[in-house]
């Protein structure tokens, strides 16, 4: 039996839609792409949305957008893919690392509060895996501090925080449709906000900064999304709730029927909906096996699994080295803890049935 970590989920609906861009002559910047930017604004609540052509592009350019430079810091959480901060160092900024929750792996309030100095510019949040972090607390810091809040929502298309969708808590959301995301255009990203003069700046970002044909008044980058991977978007934007709906009744599955010792399942907090981009359980040292002996017996059982992410940015090479005692400690025992069970909407009861038993029977 093979059960894959996991699966992009595309059908006949999204092979037409492509068909149609190829066969209309019109494959960049066309009317598909805007009328993405349109339908996903109004999918999160936001103003405007401004389709990139990948995650980390969405980020670079919210950052831009916020003013962010040379000599500022950005704080970020540590425990998150490498493009959180990187993407404040394509700015010439420095990322300051914060630590997070050891239950929800998201960023924590008091560490945000913690690291603010008078060079801090900006705050990212990420909703890891697809849980909010905990937008309030963290927005009434960076208003306290006159802070733009910027949301990491890569993994997190269609979650709620009480009950507003990410993308429409901070005043940029960044959204990444890679290839293995809730949806997907296979590559491509979407910045979403409320305020009309950041999305016209963000529009001049990602277009060479064009305000007209061949009028540069700023400096910009090529971030455009094609119309190929805008129709694949639309598509995907229809079904996303469906998606998502069953993600979590997945992970429903294994919150009933995971019960190995020394296997803690992800929590999630009060007043969230999670769309489980990933369901991260932790390996602690009362499971019989360690955590790559784990990941083996599961492949050699067929089982997919995979490590997210098994070292936090601050210890990474790119930003090493770091102080000591170590500034993140819960994002430095998570990454040698954290487990990602397949979880995506391919899945049906006899395969999360099978991943529980191969699981449950090593105890």
């Amino acid at each position: 039996m093979q059960v894959l970590i996991a699966r992009p989920v595309v059908g006949q609906d999204e092979v037409a839609a492509v068909s149609e861009v190829l066969l209309s002559g019109m494959l960049a910047q066309g009317e598909k792409v805007a009328g993405f930017e349109q339908k996903f604004a109004a999918y999160c609540g936001a103003a405007h949305a401004v389709a990139v052509n990948n995650g980390t592009a969405a980020l670079h350019a919210a950052l831009l957008a916020a003013g962010i430079g040379p000599g500022d810091e950005v704080i970020v959480p540590s425990f998150s893919f490498i493009a959180t901060a990187t993407a404040v160092s394509m700015c010439g900024a420095q990322p300051v690392f914060a630590d997070v929750d050891e239950q929800t792996f998201n960023i924590r309030p008091d560490q945000v509060r913690d690291r603010i100095t008078p060079k801090t510019k900006a705050v990212v949040g990420v909703h890891l895996f697809g849980q909010p972090f905990d937008v309030d607390p963290v927005l009434e810091i960076c208003e306290a501090h006159n802070l733009p809040l910027i949301e990491d929502a890569a993994q997190a298309h269609g979650a709620l925080y009480h009950g507003v969708k990410a993308g429409n808590l901070g005043k940029f959301g960044c959204f990444s449709f890679y290839a293995t995301k809730n949806m997907i255009t296979g590559e491509g990203g979407m910045v979403t906000t409320n305020d009309k003069p950041s999305a016209d700046k963000l529009r001049l970002i990602i277009n060479h900064g064009q305000s007209e044909k061949y009028l540069h008044t700023i400096l910009g980058y090529n971030y455009r999304m094609t119309d190929i991977a805008a129709a694949i978007g639309i598509v995907q934007l229809k079904k996303l709730d469906k998606f998502n709906q069953r993600r979590r009744k997945n992970a429903e599955y294994y919150a009933s029927n995971l019960t190995a010792k020394g296997i803690v399942r992800p929590k999630v907090a009060e007043n969230v909906q999670h769309v489980y981009h990933q369901y991260v359980i932790q390996v602690t040292k009362d499971f019989p096996l360690s955590r790559s002996a784990l990941m083996d017996h599961l492949k050699a059982k067929g089982i997919g699994s995979a490590v997210h992410y098994p070292i936090p940015i601050h210890r990474q090479p790119l930003y090493a080295p770091v102080a000591d005692p170590d500034p993140c400690p819960v994002a430095t025992r998570l990454s040698g803890t954290a487990l990602s069970l397949p979880v995506h909407p391919s899945l049906d009861t006899k395969d999360l049935a099978y991943v529980c038993d191969v699981i449950n029977r090593v105890s």
